[in-house]
């Protein structure tokens, strides 16, 4: 194994520490103080080292746990732009209806006028030709008075001297007579 800097890393065990053999010298130091010092040394390695693979184990964990999570952050994403996207297709529509509904209600709101102008240019001249036969009517009935009245005043005429002569022809018997 190497290091970044490419150096041998050499590895040493708890186990290896614990069973070391050092050799001695003249003036080394004291034996169980070395002992003592290499089983300190190896249980706060072994912790280290077991510290080490649950820190290790809790990495991966979390790395499962944090790719899950991007997992959950891309699902959400293709969540949030598909609602994006229906959201804005369906006010598309909607406008695209209403505009659709506006003019057709135009539509019917310009047919209904024009059927309204039509009906009401209709009534008009029927206004107009009942006023023309109704003149016509009180002509007709002033010609009428009028021919009555002509009638009515010559058959007086007529009486007036129907009588007028009736009284002239008993005149003259009357003279007779006498």
């Amino acid at each position: 194994m190497f290091n970044a800097d490419n150096r041998p890393v050499i590895v040493i065990t708890p186990l290896d520490l614990r069973q070391a053999k050092l050799p001695t010298a003249m003036r080394g130091f004291d034996k169980a103080a070395v002992t003592t010092l290499l089983e300190d040394a190896s249980a706060n390695f072994e912790e280290a080292l077991r510290e080490n693979e649950r820190l290790r184990q809790e990495v991966a964990r979390l790395e499962g746990a944090l790719a899950q999570f991007r997992d959950l952050e891309g699902s959400i994403k293709t969540t949030l732009v598909s609602a994006q996207k229906l959201a804005d297709d369906i006010r598309a529509s909607a406008q695209e209806e209403s505009a659709r509904i506006v003019r057709d209600a135009e539509g019917k709101a310009q047919t209904l006028m024009l059927l309204t102008q039509t009906r009401i240019e209709e009534a008009q001249r029927e206004v107009d030709a009942l006023k023309m036969k109704r003149r016509e009517a009180e002509t007709q009935i002033e010609a009428t008075i009028s021919a009555l009245q002509h009638t009515l005043e010559f058959v007086r005429e007529q009486d007036l001297r129907d009588r007028s002569e009736k009284v002239l022809t008993h005149r003259p018997r009357l003279e007779a007579a006498s």
